[in-house]
């Protein structure tokens, strides 16, 4: 039996996936979709195809689009924000390009501020419409968690400002750089940016929350709150097709693939590049990719070598996904 064949007959063995069902059945989520190459596969009333907010993978297309860039020799990873962005960022001449992209610019999470988490329950304000200013003014709000390159805390608001950098260095929305630079050429037309728009095409499953120890539908929500740090809507297969092209440097130079591959010590679970985890397996293998999370989705597109593999689930107040979720991508990525 060929390589081709032993693969394609490796990845069948887990279709179905107890470890996918094992998310249903144990309460932990309502539906849960999981793609590993070609071969997809759904637990709960949901089909394979479905789609699902991404949350935080936006940050990668963000930091892909940066780096494309930087290739252009537009933007320069090392140089201050100040130079691009003047007077928008405080200490901006001390925090680099490369800083924001990495979460070592010290920057405070906007986020973290009450109301201001598209993870947490807002009532009527998940409608409303937020611009980047104000994302930034809450952030600005408070002092830094630490001078810049000194240390490293995950800020959604570095990846506002890489929004912002996008828009000026090129002139154009940083979602509409995106859809020119990746979605297109890619053809991932099952990937979209949607503004205040705030539902989600068909087929897609409902994201829950509890409110006053009720549960309720919180599938409808205007993402501009999370903008360029998290708006983005896709599928398994979509995210798949881009991380495939993004390891193979079809999208930027292998240079700029590998700065973006220039890990930084975050957590025990994984280590932060330029809008990119290396996640650590409990086998010792690790695998490239990001997650995220928004409230009624969470999202892990995990990749290693030739093996794709982008699971989204749709978490329940109460349920522990997280040893599912482990066995999952153990099951998928170590031999």
């Amino acid at each position: 039996m060929n390589f081709t064949a032993l693969l394609a007959s490796a990845v069948l063995a887990i279709f179905p996936s107890p470890q996918l069902q094992q998310l249903v059945d144990d309460g932990a989520a309502s539906t849960a979709v999981l793609a590993v190459g070609a071969q997809s596969g759904a637990a709960g009333p949901i089909t394979p195809d479905a789609y699902f907010r991404i949350g935080s993978v936006t940050k990668t297309f963000v930091a892909t689009v940066v780096l494309q860039l930087v290739d252009e020799q537009r933007v320069r990873l090392d140089t201050p924000i100040e130079r691009y962005l003047p007077g928008v960022v405080p200490d901006g001449r001390r925090i680099t390009v490369r800083q924001l992209l990495d979460h070592t610019s010290g920057i405070y999470d906007y986020a973290h501020d009450a109301g201001w988490s598209t993870n947490r329950w807002r009532g009527a304000d998940r409608f409303r419409h937020y611009e980047p200013a104000q994302l930034l003014q809450v952030a600005f709000s408070h002092p830094p968690y630490f001078p810049p390159g000194t240390g490293w805390h995950y800020s959604n608001t570095n990846y506002i400002v890489a929004g912002l950098l996008i828009e000026r260095v090129t002139g154009r929305p940083y979602g509409a750089e995106i859809s020119r630079r990746i979605l297109r050429p890619l053809r991932l037309t099952h990937t979209s940016l949607p503004g205040d728009r705030p539902g989600l095409p068909n087929p897609h499953a409902p994201g829950y929350t509890s409110v006053d120890g009720h549960l309720v539908d919180a599938t409808l929500m205007n993402p501009s709150l999370d903008w360029a740090a998290g708006e983005m809507i896709s599928t398994t297969a979509d995210l798949n097709r881009f991380f495939d092209a993004l390891f193979a440097a079809r999208l930027t130079s292998r240079a700029a693939l590998a700065e973006m591959r220039r890990y930084v010590p975050a957590t025990s679970l994984f280590d932060y590049g330029l809008g990119l985890q290396r996640f650590h397996l409990p086998c010792g293998t690790t695998v490239e990719g990001h997650s995220g999370e928004i409230l009624g989705y969470t999202t892990y597109s995990t990749h290693s070598g030739s093996t794709h593999a982008t699971l989204s689930y749709n978490p329940l107040p109460g349920g522990d996904a997280s040893a599912a979720v482990i066995g999952l991508f153990t099951a998928i990525h170590c031999d």
